[in-house]
């Protein structure tokens, strides 16, 4: 398994962490209790964590390979360091005397490292895109968009694969759209929630947990602090919702989950420091609450204690937040788009919104905060759809999905079993 940029094991809600990382580690889990032993290798960020780790258990490990200074470095800069990750790969399994039957790569630029080491091994590639830079550009601003180093490594990713895997049904299309894959180059595999880990609290004792007992209705926002995941059109709501006499009615808090809220002002990323100056802009300081990143050990206790779960990004290939949210029991308003638009059934679990139209989204807030009837259906209706996304039926596909892929092209005999 190649997660090459960023460490399934990351705290979640910085800048390069998000719904990869969780796809990468839970995936990794249920695959060691299904049989397949996978070492996981990511570039080492920090001379400080050990190399080798075995904390997804059943064996598998999280190899952290030295390419590049072993620091944080912009993703623009990551691509100078692959043949180094790669040769560090070779390295490691030299030494530990391993092969492999399968490679599994996730993000373009793991997709090149995949590419070289196919080719040196002679097993075949899955890889999974998680976003397409193609479809960022469609809709980044000015500074975002992604370089064409990108897009012609996406490219050469598609060709070098055996299956690309796509979350949704919208991301074959944009696939076949944008980059001319055949259909039968991709499989449909949706990501997966665990349902041990995520499922409703009650809302008092999540409340309690959280410290938030005094509060009146929470909308709950968590992800990456980027343009492209629409919070902006999310204060704005809330500041119609307090023009239209909604706060009135309802003492309403808006919590955002991500980024580093306490870092010194100089610190703070361009968007973090943008938000917070529409929040003094708009005079939304007592209802507005940065709360900086969360580990996944608390977040189900933030998505039972919240009201509603809102999802405004303009670009998502699928939405684990919304995912986990659901399986919480909390309804989701969410962004009509990407992978948001299948997983998000529109007046059952949730609402779907026009992207950037502010006052749609304020009417549908305003409905679900004005209906505690409503909210408690729709989040019933969520949990139960959760329930058709286990790690383990997710896991289950994907196995499938290496078989075929190993029956195709068989691959050759190697020195271990590990995926």
């Amino acid at each position: 398994m190649l997660s090459y940029h960023t460490c399934p094991l990351a705290v979640l809600g910085g800048k390069d962490t998000g719904g990869m990382n969780v796809y990468v580690r839970e995936l990794t889990r249920q695959l060691g209790r299904q049989g397949v032993h996978v070492d996981v290798f990511t570039r080492s960020q920090d001379v400080h964590v050990p190399h080798v780790v075995h904390d997804l258990g059943y064996g598998n490990r999280v190899v952290h390979v030295p390419a590049g200074p072993e620091i944080p470095l912009p993703k623009q800069n990551l691509a100078e360091h692959l043949d180094e990750f790669v040769n560090g790969i070779l390295d490691f399994s030299r030494r530990k005397g391993e092969g492999y039957h399968l490679i599994h790569s996730h993000y373009w630029m793991s997709g090149i490292a995949g590419r070289a080491l196919k080719e040196i091994w002679n097993v075949p590639m899955a890889h999974m895109f998680h976003t397409l830079g193609l479809m960022k550009n469609r809709i980044a601003g000015d500074g975002e968009r992604e370089g064409d180093y990108r897009i012609r490594g996406e490219r050469e990713v598609v060709r070098a694969a055996d299956k690309v895997i796509a979350a949704t049904p919208a991301e074959l299309a944009q696939l076949q759209w944008l980059y001319e894959v055949r259909t039968d180059h991709v499989r449909i595999v949706p990501p997966g929630v665990d349902t041990t880990h995520f499922y409703p609290i009650p809302k008092d004792e999540a409340r309690e947990f959280i410290n938030a007992q005094d509060k009146g209705k929470i909308l709950l926002f968590v992800g990456r602090i980027e343009p492209l995941k629409g919070i902006e059109s999310l204060i704005r709501a809330l500041n119609i919702l307090r023009q239209r006499g909604v706060l009135e009615r309802h003492n309403i808090c808006l919590a955002i989950i991500g980024g580093d809220a306490a870092a010194e002002e100089a610190a703070l990323g361009r968007e973090m420091t943008r938000l917070q100056s529409l929040r003094e802009e708009l005079g939304l300081q007592d209802l507005v609450t940065f709360l900086g990143k969360k580990g996944q050990d608390v977040l189900p206790y933030y998505y039972s204690a919240s009201d509603v779960v809102v999802v405004p990004s303009h670009y998502e290939s699928f939405g684990m937040v919304a995912l986990e949210a659901m399986a919480c029991g909390t309804p989701v308003v969410a962004s009509q788009v990407g992978g948001l638009a299948f997983l998000i059934q529109d007046g059952v679990t949730g609402f779907h919104v026009p992207d950037q139209d502010v006052p749609a989204l304020a009417d549908r807030l305003a409905l679900l905060l004005d209906e505690p009837e409503t909210r408690a259906t729709m989040g019933a209706n969520a949990a139960e759809l959760a329930q058709g996304y286990t790690w383990r039926l997710i896991a289950e596909q994907i196995v499938g999905l290496y078989q075929e892929i190993l029956a195709e092209r068989p691959a050759r005999k190697t020195l271990s079993n590990r995926a």
